[in-house]
């Protein structure tokens, strides 16, 4: 049958809709199986592989209602590409699982997917296999398989006297999510930059190749995450505020919201930009904004003292 938009899955049945997501997902010569059989099989040539998984629940992660099928496809793609990313590699291959209601339209599920695989496209990544199965939400479950031609960046390399650097915008995101839990939607750069990040895709590879002693990638807030590559490192971190140049969407935010708009710098996440350390100031990248030092201890320290906003996001 043809697939109409509005058709909920129910009256559709899972293969054909299988069929559909196949027809959107492009496949490459280094695969050798791709989206039909038990599992997906790929040619390696060289260097080490990099496998992410990452998912998101309608509900804690996104809602239907703040974004279409294709901002949140965007989103599952980009927050599993800037993993690999953020190893100093690059994505080439990703399953996508999704559970999805029986009365969903037919026509969120293909923008979902068309919205992912444009994500993906972005980096040269392609879609080779998922599954599907029915559920009372939607939940997206995406595997990234990547590959790094040196020495992955791991989050346990900082040294005291490394510097702190960020590349990508840091505290858009949140700023959007502030606006959009308030039930409006603009400034709708914001807006857009919580619906759709934009991970700075090629910074990985470029801070790998400059000697980057640690990486990561910040997706639950600039201090949880900083905290995060601190911990694995076994040393401590302070954070410059004066480093950040405040955006004026972040400062209109702020004063309607009567909050510090350095809080959604500090403890945002969702834009997914890269946090890393170099051994000075002159080996960080074009494009990368030194924010900070490390030194001996533990943990993040900012400004020299305690944090005591909102750090990040929390799971449990």
């Amino acid at each position: 049958m043809a697939l109409s938009d509005e058709t909920p899955l129910s009256e559709v049945g899972e293969f054909e809709l299988i069929e559909a997501f196949i027809g959107l997902y492009p496949q490459g010569d280094d695969v050798v199986v791709g989206p039909g059989d038990d599992a997906a099989v790929l040619r390696i040539r060289n260097g080490h592989v990099v496998v992410s998984t990452d998912l998101m629940v309608e509900g804690r992660h996104f809602r239907r209602d703040w974004a279409s099928g294709n901002d949140v496809g965007r989103r599952a793609a980009a927050q599993n590409l800037s993993d690999i990313n953020a190893m100093g590699g690059a994505a080439h291959s990703m399953t996508v699982g999704l559970t999805l209601p029986a009365d969903l339209e037919v026509g969120w599920a293909l923008d979902f997917a068309r919205g992912f695989a444009d994500e993906c496209a972005k980096v040269g990544a392609q879609v080779i296999g998922g599954d599907t199965t029915r559920g009372e939400q939607v939940v997206i479950a995406v595997t990234a398989i990547g590959a790094v031609t040196r020495a992955p960046v791991l989050r346990s390399g900082a040294r005291p006297g490394d510097v702190v650097a960020l590349c990508g915008r840091q505290g858009w995101a949140a700023g959007g999510l502030a606006v959009l839990t308030r039930g409006f939607r603009s400034p709708r750069v914001l807006v857009e930059a919580y619906r759709s990040p934009e991970p700075p895709y090629a910074a990985g590879a470029d801070a790998a190749e400059a000697g980057a002693t640690a990486m990561i990638d910040v997706s639950d807030g600039l201090v949880a995450d900083a905290g995060h590559l601190a911990a694995e490192s076994g040393v401590a971190i302070d954070l410059r505020t004066e480093s950040f140049e405040i955006a004026e969407p972040l400062h209109a935010v702020g004063s309607a919201l009567g909050a510090d708009p350095m809080q959604f710098i500090l403890g945002g996440g969702d834009d997914h930009p890269l946090l890393a350390t170099f051994p000075s100031a002159s080996a960080v990248p074009l494009g990368w904004q030194v924010i900070g030092q490390v030194d001996e201890g533990s943990g993040v320290t900012v400004d020299g003292a305690p944090y005591e906003g909102p750090s990040g996001w929390v799971h449990f």
